[in-house]
């Protein structure tokens, strides 16, 4: 092994997993995945003498993120519908019931309600909750506004309490 290849594996190595749990979120089969993984790490390591950003795990999470939509986009899957609009609104951060109820599911049944999720709101929801991103490294991830990362994932939150106990504004 060289010295760059030595180098990019302590630079990179640290990251894989996370990288590959967001490929799994965002293409939804483990062979794109695998994959996606792939291809964003040799991506990567052409270009990680140039890196000089502040965090090494949201420059790879991005390329991750890219290679996934670069897939999607090559297969027709891409569905319009996941993309939502930048909305400005400021978000509620107060601590709500969302989490007291997500303690007391089931982890399969959070998966499964995570699973039905629109894109977007799957990909903040893992990123801040199971990846422990910041809400700076997820704004450097997606490439928005720390504010619209708030509010995608305020939505996000709603949307999954939702799938969980149902909707009570379909309830007369």
């Amino acid at each position: 092994m060289d010295d760059d290849s030595r180098e990019f594996e302590r630079f990179a190595r640290p990251h894989a997993a996370a990288a590959l749990r967001l490929a799994r979120t965002l293409v939804r089969n483990e062979a794109d995945a695998q994959d996606v993984l792939q291809d964003s790490f040799l991506r990567a390591f052409r270009h990680f003498r140039g890196f000089s950003g502040e965090s090494p795990r949201a420059w790879l999470l991005s390329i991750v993120r890219n290679v996934s939509f670069t897939l999607w986009r090559k297969r027709e899957r891409d569905d319009p519908g996941e993309f939502e609009p930048t909305l400005d609104a400021e978000p509620d951060l107060a601590p709500s019931a969302e989490a007291r109820l997500l303690e007391a599911c089931d982890a399969s049944e959070v998966h499964a309600a995570l699973g039905r999720l629109p894109g977007l709101h799957r990909e903040v929801l893992v990123l801040r909750e199971m990846e422990e991103c910041s809400y700076r490294e997820i704004a450097e991830i997606l490439g928005v506004p720390i504010g619209t990362v708030m509010s995608r994932l305020s939505r996000a939150r709603a949307q999954l309490v939702r799938e969980l106990v149902g909707d009570p504004r379909s309830k007369n």
